[in-house]
């Protein structure tokens, strides 16, 4: 086994979120919101869960409003361990702006 086999497959062992950057106040570090629904293992009822993950945003890319998805790392700090994977889909008021600013030099 190559060393490049071997570190694809160390990544598609990883785990992978998506959710919403909820706040991007920090430098390289946004909180992300993650929801998921689960059922009850007594009730059985569908259970709303949500949870926030602090993530290591390397270019300070994605802002807050985001969809975005992010992978399992290796700790950076006390409380990031996981990384920003790509941006899926740009917050509205960021989208509007950028349609405004086309518009404009048009």
């Amino acid at each position: 086994m190559t060393p490049t086999q071997a570190a694809s497959e160390r990544e598609t062992q990883r785990k992978v979120l998506s959710g919403i950057v909820v706040s991007d106040k920090m430098d390289k570090t946004r909180i992300v919101l993650v929801e998921r629904t689960v059922r009850h293992p007594l009730y059985e009822k569908t259970i709303g869960k949500r949870k926030k993950f602090s993530v290591h945003d390397e270019k300070n890319e994605s802002v807050a409003g985001d969809w975005v998805e992010i992978m399992s790392t290796r700790p950076m700090s006390r409380t990031k361990r996981w990384r920003l994977l790509r941006i899926v889909r740009q917050s509205p008021e960021r989208s509007a702006a950028r349609t405004a600013k086309e518009k404009a030099s048009s």
